[in-house]
């Protein structure tokens, strides 16, 4: 996951030290994928070197000193226009469990137990969502939402796939 605009973001709140915007990513948004420290460091390099963020100061006391960032305004701007800037929909073009499918009816093996197979890891990790977000916070649930939503898209592909199996069967071993 990119974090390009997140540290800039963050920092619009007021100055923060060195990882602090990594631990506010961890706390406000990267509960299942927070980014690694080395992550950080690389952006917050390349965000001081192409202008967003500058150093506000250091404090002693750690070495290497602390260093205080600030965001820019060239900084503001560029989280504004990226805010703003709708993210292109994953259409799935090229769907690993559909190329499963197609392979297994090339090679002969049971398409419809791959489907079967998959529907029940979906169902699975569709009651660990909802379990987490029963007990999670608007963030959590939220989140949890957004990946309920796409699995249950995901289902009723799967659901129509092994309806048309013979069909696709018939069209790909031709």
């Amino acid at each position: 996951m990119s974090i390009g605009h997140t540290p800039p973001g963050l920092l619009e709140s007021g100055p923060r030290h060195g990882y602090d915007p990594k631990r506010a990513f961890n706390e406000k948004l990267g509960h299942d994928r927070p980014p690694h420290y080395g992550q950080v460091r690389s952006t917050m390099s390349r965000l001081l070197k192409n202008g967003p963020v500058e150093v506000d100061g250091t404090e002693a006391g750690g070495d290497p000193e602390r260093r205080r960032y600030v965001i820019t305004e060239a900084g503001v701007t560029d989280v504004h226009r990226w805010l703003a800037t709708p993210e292109k929909p994953d259409l799935y073009l090229q769907s690993t469990l559909y190329t499963k499918v197609v392979l297994a009816l090339l090679t002969h093996r049971d398409a419809a137990e791959i489907l079967d197979t998959q529907r029940s890891e979906h169902l699975r990790m569709m009651r660990t969502l909802t379990h987490r977000k029963l007990k999670g916070d608007l963030a959590d649930q939220l989140i949890c939402d957004h990946a309920l939503f796409h699995l249950e898209a995901d289902l009723r592909w799967l659901e129509l796939t092994a309806a048309r199996l013979g069909k696709l069967a018939e069209a790909v071993t031709r």
